[in-house]
């Protein structure tokens, strides 16, 4: 991943001993993800940039995995501006990042024209715009279009920056803000990077329109994290409890009522024996073991990760035997056929199929409404007619969603699936509705026609 800073003022050579890394030299450092390069190509008194390139190394990622085994090894982590290029950033640039010049200290202290560049990572053009313009930047933000034959645009964007400032103000921007767009981190957040945080805004971040979004973000979405760090701001704005995406602001939360409507649907069905398909950490599967109802409870997921923190999460260890053998945890792909996912009362596939890559949806409707074939099958989304009730969101509600559907869209594909495969299927709305917009969360409930 690589990013770059130019300026133009004069001599523009002098960025080297803002830098502290000479322009005639490439200097390399070990950094716990790989290795940090920094190079100038191009080092007149006219203009000169610097370049940081992070060479990730894959291996050194296992502790940073993904949804799946191999996400050490198949992600975009090494192409992508992130956290992980924040980090090497805070590294190699140290002192310039203080502001702190031995050689040039007047002029580590006055605004200069910069450029900066990061020729890829993951975002929104958006939210770039939102989080850099009121720091004082001009923002170019392109996002970067899919193979032609495919058509489209991709996740990602060539950002640009232009503006007059501090060496110390850009870079602090980059730190904070680049894990913001990626909205994600490579490392366990702790408390410790509430310090982080306020330190690298200090000057700006109190002052800043986003300042909810981006503590959230960079927090890692640890809203108690978020909350002492917008205290210590002295800012009297509470951060929106979440679970993977923005919810609806009321007593409970809109992952609560969402389970809540899963269960009251599978009630409706008379299931007893239940299939909780991608299951991630287990918060459905935790509802549905308290329900003496549901007498066998199968957690499947592609994730072995995930199926571990469900695991955990439901205290297997702990379980008295008779409550542990209802429960069953399963690594399954949901685009392929698993005959051990046959035969059960109901299947949930709760905020799953937006996950999804829209080709393969034809896959999971073979092998769950076609191969597995459950008596019902219960399926969540979001409304994407809702978003624009959520305050700050740029595009989907999750950085993984393949795609988001208008309630008609969804009402289409759920009616084409139960004709294909055999099913009734109803519609219900899930959180509070908006007369024009609809509920946040659509809810198709799949009956087969045999037990309809």
């Amino acid at each position: 991943m690589l990013l770059t800073v130019t300026t133009t003022h004069a001599p523009a050579t002098d960025l080297g001993y803002l830098l502290v890394k000479h322009p005639g030299k490439v200097h390399s450092f070990d950094v716990p993800t790989g290795t940090a390069y920094v190079m100038y190509p191009e080092a007149t008194e006219a203009r000169c940039t610097a370049a940081l390139l992070l060479d990730v190394d894959p291996q050194r990622l296992r502790a940073q995995r993904d949804a799946f085994d191999l996400g050490q090894y198949v992600n975009d982590r090494p192409y992508a501006a992130s956290s992980l290029l924040a980090a090497a950033l805070a590294k190699v640039f140290r002192s310039a990042l203080r502001g702190a010049s031995k050689d040039r200290p007047e002029l580590a202290a006055a605004a200069i024209p910069l450029e900066v560049r990061v020729p890829l990572l993951r975002g929104t053009a958006d939210l770039a715009t939102r989080l850099f313009e009121p720091l004082g930047w001009a923002v170019t933000a392109e996002p970067i279009p899919l193979e032609p034959e495919i058509g489209g645009e991709s996740r990602y964007l060539d950002l640009g920056l232009s503006g007059t400032l501090r060496l110390a103000d850009a870079l602090n921007h980059l730190y904070v803000l680049l894990p913001v767009l990626d909205d994600a981190k490579h490392y366990w957040v702790a408390p410790d990077e509430i310090e982080k945080l306020l330190r690298s805004g200090e000057g700006w971040l109190a002052g800043h329109p986003s300042k909810v979004l981006i503590a959230r973000r960079y927090l890692a979405h640890r809203k108690a994290l978020a909350d002492s760090a917008l205290r210590r701001l002295e800012i009297d704005e509470p951060v929106k409890e979440e679970e993977d995406e923005l919810p609806v602001a009321r007593k409970a939360s809109l992952a609560e009522q969402r389970r809540d409507a899963v269960l009251t649907a599978l009630h409706d069905v008379d299931a007893a024996r239940v299939l909780d398909l991608g299951c991630g950490g287990g918060a459905l599967l935790t509802a549905l073991v308290k329900d003496r109802r549901f007498t066998e409870i199968v957690g499947c997921d592609v994730s072995s990760r995930a199926l571990d923190q469900a695991a955990r999460r439901l205290r297997l260890d702990r379980l008295p035997e008779r409550q542990r053998d209802r429960v069953k945890l399963r690594q399954s792909a949901l685009t392929y056929r698993d005959d051990r996912l046959r035969g059960y009362d109901a299947a949930v596939l709760m905020e799953v199929i937006e996950h999804v890559d829209p080709p393969r949806l034809p896959a999971l409707e073979a092998s769950v409404f076609g191969h597995a074939k459950p008596r019902a099958v219960i399926v969540t989304t979001p409304n994407a007619e809702y978003n624009v009730h959520y305050e700050g969101l740029t595009g989907m509600r999750h950085s993984d969603h393949r795609f988001e559907w208008t309630r008609a869209e969804f009402e289409q594909w759920a009616r084409n699936v139960a004709s294909d495969r055999g099913y009734t299927v109803s519609f219900r709305p899930v959180g509070e509705a908006h007369e024009t917009t609809g509920a946040p969360t659509q809810m198709a409930i799949f009956v087969g026609n045999e037990a309809a």
